[in-house]
């Protein structure tokens, strides 16, 4: 098993505005993350990194990796109480995330994961 995991990450709907005003972005995050937490930050703390429970990487996981490492202004615009704030469509792999399993869905390497707002300014 590959210790990374290669994705392609999206924006649409005005989000790509809170990230470097770029809609599509290439990255690769830990295949394994500390069980403990969702958070990246908690990955890349360092803390007993080697010894501390792991788990897959999941969708839950990346939203924090996007807020900590893409994400150039107003958090809050993304993400209200641990996950995508209401009005924004996850899809993953072209299906929407609530069919995967949300925040628990297991990130695969090469997946597709699109967040488009709903919400639009009138």
């Amino acid at each position: 098993m590959s210790t990374t995991l290669s994705l392609k990450i999206e924006f649409g709907g005005g989000l790509e505005l809170l990230f470097s005003n770029q809609r599509s972005h290439r990255v690769t995050v830990p295949a394994l993350v500390p069980a403990s937490s969702g958070t990246a930050k908690t990955a890349q703390s360092g803390e007993d990194e080697d010894s501390a429970p792991k788990k897959p990487a999941d969708l839950a996981y990346l939203i924090f990796w996007l807020r900590d490492n893409l994400l150039k202004e107003r958090e809050e615009l993304f993400i209200e109480n641990g996950t995508v704030r209401p009005g924004i469509l996850v899809l993953v792999n072209d299906a929407d995330w609530e069919l995967e399993g949300e925040g628990e869905y297991q990130l695969k390497d090469g997946d597709e994961i699109v967040f488009i707002s709903t919400l639009h300014g009138g």
